[in-house]
């Protein structure tokens, strides 16, 4: 966690057999401070799993996106994961001795590493990295017996919907985005609030870490087939009209873009 109170909040629910650890995972030493405190509390022990659910969302067309917020977004989504998993990879039996089963590496992926939307490609990019990161990761560990499991959720209602209405749309105001911009901001939080709660997300990480053989990819939508398996199935061209005819991105004769 990185706050405090939230950290005495979590504490206060659950007691004393959970220990916080306060840490942010692009700060290098925080990461190391983390790991000796949870090898001191293993006592040789091996660590069962090591779930990577830390992430940010950084939004905007990519023509007009800042690079310093485009960094901070693969630091956070990528960098920093990897980051952990190099901290941590002697607790869960990466390269070192120790007594017990392997443990599990679960990374939080998104539907969003296996299809990109408009306004969300530092997001999307940061995914995509995540999801190859993780596919090489697994095979590189299985020398060492551990296993790499990535989650990829949909939309999921959290709080953090209430963040994304306030979303400062100003930077794009005078571009061919700001109508498409709104118009995709308005579905994502309308969309966002009405689906699944975090309850599933927790479901799937709890089948990642204890099922005996688990899938390498285990997807959390509301429909498989139309959320997850359908976009991967039609042409890439069909998508990318639908999409933009869908946001207003058509771009038409006069030279303007055509209102969805």
């Amino acid at each position: 966690m990185r706050k405090e109170a939230a950290a005495a909040e979590l504490v206060a629910r659950h007691g004393a057999a959970v220990v916080p650890l306060l840490f942010d995972v692009t700060d290098a030493g925080a990461v190391a401070a983390a790991a000796r405190v949870v090898e001191g509390r293993l006592e040789g022990e091996m660590l069962d799993g090591l779930v990577n659910n830390a992430g940010v969302a950084v939004p905007g067309p990519l023509l007009y996106l800042p690079i310093d917020e485009f960094r901070r977004q693969i630091e956070v989504n990528l960098i920093g994961q990897l980051q952990v998993i190099q901290a941590f990879a002697p607790l869960f039996g990466a390269g070192t001795l120790r007594n017990g089963t392997r443990g599990r590496i679960v990374n939080m992926s998104s539907v969003a590493g296996r299809f990109a939307a408009p306004f969300l490609g530092a997001y999307n990019t940061s995914k995509f990295a995540l999801e190859g990161m993780s596919d090489a990761l697994r095979r590189e560990l299985m020398v060492y017996g551990v296993d790499v499991i990535l989650i990829e959720p949909g939309m999921i209602a959290t709080p953090i919907w209430d963040k994304a209405e306030g979303t400062d749309l100003r930077l794009f105001a005078d571009t061919a985005y700001a109508a498409p911009g709104r118009r995709m901001l308005t579905w994502l939080v309308g969309e966002g609030r009405r689906s699944p709660g975090p309850e599933v997300v927790a479901q799937a990480v709890l089948r990642a870490v204890t099922d005996p053989r688990p899938p390498a990819r285990i997807p959390v939508v509301r429909n498989r087939f139309t959320d997850y398996t359908l976009r991967r199935l039609l042409p890439t061209r069909l998508v990318d009209r639908l999409v933009a005819r869908r946001l207003g991105l058509l771009k038409t004769d006069s030279g303007g873009l055509r209102e969805g």
